[in-house]
């Protein structure tokens, strides 16, 4: 890869982790698009892995004692029992069908019925939040909007809210990175640690440039801003993918 595609993809980092450091999420959804344009689909989603890794995991650290444990321990649970059951059948999808997955995720938590009365908060929840969102992330690469309805009707502020999904977004990548270089090996060959280091330190820097603007966002604006962001991309992407899926 060349230094003006990893200076190109490290902009993009950049962006992207200023933007999920004020949302808690969206950027990794625009940046998953940007690298399933550029490469093949398992080394966007170890690529995608890596720097989301760093980025949440940063985050986590920057906000680390408003991270509520509990939840986190609940969701390392259904993690581990979704990669087990991805692991029996190494499942790697198209890049259409990654780009569907991807947008139709943001859809996913307005079709989900109300009775469910998914919440973080609730007893055993958590777990069940793992396990669903672990395993879409294995199939579009993310799974911010879905997480975001277990964590939306919580009593959670917004910094407990950004620190919370951050950690679990930490392990979940970790976990994406492992299943995708071990079923697309090939793909986990191709990417060099030149580009990798450069987009870590892309990540970094965006995420920690976004940290003033959270402290000055209200509540309200916070719940707001995420939900039409998040809408917007997914239908980008919800379009794309069909349209290369028909040509």
């Amino acid at each position: 890869m060349g230094l003006m595609m990893i200076l190109g993809l490290s902009a993009a980092v950049v962006a992207t982790s200023f933007i999920s450091g004020i949302l808690g999420m969206a950027g990794g959804m625009i940046l998953m698009g940007i690298l399933l344009a550029t490469m093949s689909v398992g080394s966007a989603m170890i690529v995608h892995g890596v720097t989301q890794l760093a980025s949440n995991g940063w985050r986590a650290i920057l906000w680390r004692n408003s991270i509520d444990r509990r939840i986190v321990l609940g969701y390392l649970i259904g993690l581990l029992l979704a990669v087990a059951l991805f692991a029996l059948v190494s499942l790697v999808l198209s890049r259409p069908w990654v780009l569907i997955a991807l947008g139709a995720t943001p859809f996913l938590t307005y079709l989900l019925p109300r009775q469910l009365e998914l919440n973080v908060d609730r007893p055993g929840q958590p777990a069940l939040c793992g396990f669903v969102c672990v395993a879409v992330q294995l199939l579009s690469g993310v799974s911010g909007p879905l997480l975001d309805t277990f964590f939306v009707p919580s009593k959670l502020d917004r910094k407990a809210v950004v620190a919370t999904k951050a950690a679990t977004q930490s392990f979940s990548h970790i976990a994406k990175i492992g299943y995708f270089g071990w079923v697309a090996t090939s793909a986990a060959e191709a990417v060099t640690p030149l580009l990798l280091a450069a987009l870590v330190v892309a990540a970094v820097v965006g995420t920690s440039a976004s940290r003033k603007v959270l402290e000055a966002m209200t509540d309200a604006n916070f719940r707001n801003w995420t939900r039409r962001v998040v809408l917007a991309v997914g239908a980008v992407y919800l379009i794309s993918g069909l349209w290369a899926l028909l040509k």
